[in-house]
């Protein structure tokens, strides 16, 4: 076994060998003792947050505390929030926290308080999102900017995506969006640009290309096709009044034809993953919704980050849900959770979030490089209920054992009542949502379905085994201020997990292997296309694969050089 690792602490070993005790339970018992459901049972903030369909009795709880202190959790939160370079291989800080800090607060970082700088662009937004929307900033044709397409990847992209499909229905956020459109464009996947202009007028279009270093491939190319869009039409000045930016590389920004004033800065101290709340959200989405609106949403982020912070470990919702995934994944031997939102505007958070955690945690060595001894990060999917039950929960009622998120909410953004219906739709919805959770705990028996005359041959085929883990998460309603307090919510969540495993939850060196190799191969597809150059140099399988894709490709060797674009893209 590998020395240093949490692994070898008395703590983890305990839990270990509790393991075989939880496993002579059956969650059927659990659920009978309400003493125990009683404590499990949390509620913060209008948010109730139980816990007690989980493999785990207050022991469990107590080992998972226990694990939390010899992790050092308090210390390592604490660590973050004081600015300490706790993302150690790339010398940086983590403090996306203090994105949604009020104004008058105190963060610091190399002795700054970065707070003044964030306000000073959250300013900055809230007057160009004001010029914008009033009609005060216009295109060049005169026009106002209605439409707004935000390029980005990755985190720059999934967050405030996320965001958007959560306000969107939204009544009062959706009256302050009437008359505009907001898209987002990630895929460098042509069919992607294809769908976000379609419809669209340049006149109209206002693009923020977001990219930090302002060199990130598939989304300079994504800006390059959305300028070649816009100059096609409107000439070579309309880059200025029609495109602006997320990044801290003003020289490239103004090499690219935007106005550096127009550029909108962001910090190393924030991952790309945890940057929704940066510029790279408040931006679009304040242009969409209005700034006053996208604040509330960091009032509630700020509002569960507060609670994470300052909040005791057993009564701490995000600490708890952390430790929780913990015990599933290491302990258990769950490698998998599913994300399912009982409601349809939280279509895009399993992608979210999927995202946050699988590129946070998805790690095999410890923060000192040590390989780890254990199972660590979580393959993360999910899916809106009710669709989610007629596609995959046949697998977690009958198959592989996955622990699951239930989110519902109270209030639905959008009630429908209809005379002689016995429920309303919201009702019917979270009909479900409350079933779910007691049908993958209990199961059925094959006494109870024996004394419901079930046909002998049938019995095996309707039998669930039941004992399956999940928890439940009950906002007061679904508006701007809770979709931030759940953001915080698993974002920390996901931060204690990378905590207590001791790994770097703040890179991602993962992805880079691929992207480098992409580089070779980009190479190649234009030696190909431009000057008929044979495929040399990649394997055996990958040059079969390569001359097979460029047969039917278009040689450009010797044609006329112009701009092709999809039908959809003229208006």
């Amino acid at each position: 076994m590998a020395k240093g690792t949490i692994a070898d602490s008395a703590a983890w070993k305990k839990l270990q060998g509790h393991v075989e005790d939880i496993n002579k339970t059956h969650l059927r018992d659990l659920l009978k003792d309400e003493k125990r459901c009683q404590g499990m049972i949390k509620e913060v903030d209008g948010i109730v947050f139980d816990y007690s369909r989980q493999r785990a009795t207050a022991e469990t709880v107590e080992g998972l505390l226990s694990l939390a202190q010899a992790a050092k959790l308090s210390e390592k939160i604490e660590a973050m929030w004081s600015g300490q370079r706790i993302n150690e291989t790339e010398d940086r800080a983590v403090l996306h926290v203090a994105l949604r800090a009020p104004r008058d607060a105190e963060i610091l970082c190399d002795g700054k308080n970065v707070v003044l700088e964030v306000w000073a662009t959250l300013d900055k937004i809230k007057a160009f999102a004001e010029r914008l929307r009033s009609g005060d900033w216009i295109g060049a044709t005169g026009k106002p900017l209605t439409d707004v397409v935000a390029i980005g990847i990755g985190g720059s992209f999934l967050g405030p995506l996320f965001v958007h499909s959560a306000l969107e229905t939204d009544p009062s956020a959706q009256e302050l969006s009437k008359g505009r459109s907001l898209r987002f464009l990630s895929n460098v996947d042509p069919v992607d640009a294809s769908i976000a202009l379609k419809g669209l007028s340049q006149e109209t279009t206002l693009v923020v290309v977001v990219s930090k270093t302002f060199t990130t491939a598939e989304t300079m190319l994504n800006a390059r096709t959305c300028r070649t869009w816009i100059t096609s039409k409107l000439g070579a000045d309309a880059v200025s009044k029609h495109m602006i930016a997320v990044s801290t590389n003003l020289k490239l920004v103004k090499e690219f034809g935007i106005d550096p004033e127009n550029a909108f800065a962001f910090w190393d101290w924030v991952g790309g993953r945890y940057s929704v709340t940066s510029a790279v959200g408040v931006l679009p989405l304040s242009l969409h919704y209005g700034f006053e609106k996208v604040e509330e949403f960091l009032q509630g982020t700020w509002s569960m980050d507060q609670h994470f912070r300052n909040t005791p470990l057993e009564k701490n919702l995000p600490v708890l849900l952390g430790l929780l995934s913990v015990w599933n994944v290491t302990f258990l031997g769950y490698p998998a959770r599913a994300i399912l939102p009982y409601s349809q505007a939280l279509q895009k958070l399993a992608p979210h979030i999927q995202q946050v955690s699988m590129e946070s945690n998805g790690k095999g060595v410890a923060i000192d490089g040590t390989r780890l001894p254990f199972e660590a990060g979580e393959i993360e999917f999910g899916e809106p209920g009710t669709n989610g039950q007629h596609s995959f929960y046949q697998l977690i009622h009958q198959g592989r054992t996955i622990p699951c998120d239930f989110i519902g909410s109270v209030k639905s953004q959008k009630p429908i009542y209809m005379i002689g219906e016995k429920v309303s739709n919201h009702d019917e919805l979270m009909s479900n949502f409350f079933a779910q959770a007691d049908a993958l705990a209990y199961g059925k028996t094959r006494e109870d379905l024996q004394a419901e005359n079930v046909k002998e041959s049938l019995v095996p085929h309707k039998v669930f085994t039941g004992n399956r883990p999940s928890l439940s998460i009950l906002l007061p309603a679904l508006n701007a201020y809770t979709v931030g307090q759940l953001l915080s919510l698993y974002e920390n969540r996901i931060a204690v997990q990378g905590f207590v495993w001791g790994i770097n939850s703040f890179d991602q060196w993962g992805v880079e292997l691929g992207k480098s190799l992409a580089t070779k191969v980009r190479s190649q597809l234009n030696e190909a296309r431009t000057k008929d150059a044979p495929v040399q140099g990649f394997n055996y399988s990958t040059t079969y694969l390569l001359k097979h894709y460029l047969k039917g490709k278009t040689s450009v060797a010797n044609s006329d050089p112009k701009n092709v674009f999809p039908s959809e893209f003229q208006s």
